[in-house]
């Protein structure tokens, strides 16, 4: 069971100091995968490095601006290209003359009938890349991106060492758990990133969407252990004869927001192409939602 911690107080647009060196401005665009709405974080003081600017909302902009009136940003983090963490990266450095870092790799766009997450940010560039990582100091703090492949590709986290605290993007999130939609999403870089942060012992885990995460290594033991048991339910549905994805998500994913299942469905199949891959399972054709899966061993 993932004890997920949901309570959060902020107020649309205002600057909210969290610590000595991190501030958050939540934008307005609440929604089934942004929950209240995408935290951007402030970190240091003078001269301020910003991590996940967001959507490309106006309102949003002028809030940011506002919140570092008088301070010079010489750094933008972007954890990954989705369109609820990037599109303001570009308008932000024009008004403030800041670099753009993230991984420049693009990711492999999702062709789906169904809208996954805010979507894809298919414009979004960094000025420098940072898919091996780096180490990067401002007046008052240090950021080290650690690259975190799983939820997508390019996804990288920032471990604030003065704090010993780590922004995870949408690799874990408090309220929820992450949604890994191949093919630019792969379950088994996943795992891999999880056990990455797991071992760094961080003391504060501030995801891009909803409260802090304080009990960490828990927590992301409660991630893991989730997983592995969603692997052994589909497992389980094979054994009955739900051979297709779309059958197995209704029963599998019961007590969630009917408007996840498609989402769902996403995660589900990251699983299964992780378990063919590692041969467990066997795909009737090429891994997809329309596939028929059967357990290794079982007869066609």
């Amino acid at each position: 069971m993932i004890p997920f911690v949901r309570d959060i107080t902020f107020e649309y647009g205002a600057c909210d100091r969290l610590s000595p060196l991190i501030r958050r401005v939540v934008a307005n665009n609440p929604g089934p995968f942004t929950y209240k709405g995408t935290g951007t974080y402030i970190i240091g003081n003078g001269k301020v490095a910003v991590i996940d600017p967001g959507p490309d909302m106006d309102d949003h902009l002028e809030a940011i601006l506002a919140a570092v009136e008088g301070e010079t940003v010489t750094h933008i983090f972007v954890t990954h290209n989705h369109a609820d963490h990037s599109p303001l990266a570009r308008p932000l450095a024009e008004r403030t003359g800041a670099t753009i870092y993230a991984c420049a790799k693009p990711g492999v766009p999702t062709e789906s009938e169904v809208r996954m997450e805010a979507g894809d940010d298919r414009e979004f560039r960094p000025d420098v890349g940072l898919c091996d990582g780096g180490v990067f100091q401002g007046g008052d703090w240090t950021l080290e991106a650690i690259p975190t492949p799983g939820h997508t590709s390019n996804h990288i986290c920032y471990a604030l060492l003065e704090e010993n605290a780590l922004f995870s993007g949408d690799h874990i999130m408090g309220w929820s758990t992450t949604v890994i939609s191949p093919p630019d999403g792969d379950m088994g870089d996943y795992f891999d990133s999880l056990d990455r942060i797991k071992s760094r012992d961080f003391s504060t885990l501030w995801p891009t969407h909803g409260p802090p995460i304080t009990a960490v290594e828990p927590f992301i033991q409660a991630y893991i252990d989730h997983r592995r048991a969603r692997e052994a339910q589909i497992l389980a549905a094979l054994g009955r004869g739900h051979t297709r994805i779309k059958v197995m998500v209704p029963e599998l994913y019961k007590d969630v927001d009917p408007r996840l299942h498609p989402a769902a469905a996403h995660s589900v199949m990251a699983h299964v192409v992780q378990m063919v891959r590692d041969g467990r399972l066997v795909a009737d054709g090429e891994p997809g939602l329309d596939t028929d899966y059967r357990l290794a061993g079982a007869r066609a």
